[in-house]
């Protein structure tokens, strides 16, 4: 997302150098939506993965309606023949001929999830998806959607800072459909990392500088926080984003975090995290600093769209 969009200035040279630098790596898997950039960050990875396929696992979402000539107005579709659209739309922008997993990137409640899952299912039997997935789902649509078809993968923001669906039944319901969890902003959209120390870090088109978490005395409170994750990456000689991106490794193997970069040093800086063990005296050390709602703010400053 960070590489076309809501993360200030854009280079698409250095996006496609740490696509490419991930996939040496053995990152396989490419999360985009169709909504990053209006499109633009699915050419991008199209782009980068062109020569390529065959070693990336291509993640792309649908359902987030934005308008090109006011990027600030959205909406939500979930409807049987949008569906259809968007998906013919990756598939040309990416240059592919499938998608590996295809997400609802918001549930609309206009629409039964049935009817949703029931063509993205059939997007399934034509050999134009692999895999459905979901996000920001509710327990309860979860498990709806995956009576329908069964539901791969369900993508939430967790962190040590964001930790809601550990106790709104989220977790649980995806770990009962046997699901992976795929955690997005799992480096606090970059405050986890310890190099944000003020409003100032951010520039011009950067959508935290308005994010709540990030403004006034929520920011203050929350960069507190990020003094003991830097304090324990001292003591383990590694860096903050190594700690933080262990904790979520930790918390069990279905989970697949995927941390946002825009450049090769943080793709390598991320993948050290696997070099990262740590202790149980750690983990409940950082679980007793990072309880869920210990962060300030919410995550976004219209709620209304996630956990429906």
């Amino acid at each position: 997302m960070g590489m076309s969009d809501f993360y200030g200035k854009r280079d698409d040279e250095e996006s496609i150098r740490t696509i490419h630098r991930a996939l040496d790596l053995g990152i396989t898997m490419l999360d985009t939506a169709d909504m990053y950039g209006t499109g633009d960050n699915e050419e991008l990875v199209g782009r980068a993965i062109a020569g390529r396929r065959d070693d990336a696992f291509v993640a792309t979402k649908f359902g987030i309606v934005r308008d090109p000539n006011d990027p600030q107005k959205r909406g939500i579709d979930g409807s049987p023949a949008y569906v259809v659209t968007a998906c013919e739309a990756s598939l040309f922008r990416l240059k592919i001929d499938t998608i590996d997993l295809y997400y609802q990137h918001r549930v609309d409640t206009s629409v039964p999830i049935e009817e949703t899952i029931g063509a993205m299912a059939r997007l399934v039997e034509a050999g134009k998806v692999r895999f459905i997935g979901l996000s920001e789902a509710s327990a309860a649509t979860i498990r709806r959607a995956h009576a329908v078809h069964p539901i791969a993968a369900v993508q939430n923001e967790w962190s040590l800072w964001s930790r809601d669906l550990e106790e709104n039944g989220q977790l649980q319901a995806v770990r009962e459909c046997g699901a992976a969890i795929v955690a997005y902003s799992p480096l606090g959209r970059g405050f986890l990392t310890g190099e944000i120390k003020s409003t100032g870090d951010f520039g011009p088109g950067d959508f935290r500088g308005s994010s709540p978490r990030f403004t006034g005395d929520n920011f203050a409170k929350n960069l507190k926080l990020v003094d003991s994750v830097r304090d324990l990456a001292t003591k383990k000689g590694c860096a903050p984003s190594q700690i933080a991106l262990a904790w979520l490794l930790a918390q069990g193997d279905d989970v697949v975090p995927i941390p946002g970069t825009k450049r090769v040093r943080y793709i390598e800086e991320n993948v050290g995290a696997l070099d990262v063990q740590l202790t149980h005296e750690e983990l409940t050390r950082l679980d007793d600093i990072f309880p869920p709602g210990v962060a300030s703010g919410d995550r976004y400053e219209d709620m209304s769209f996630v956990n429906r």
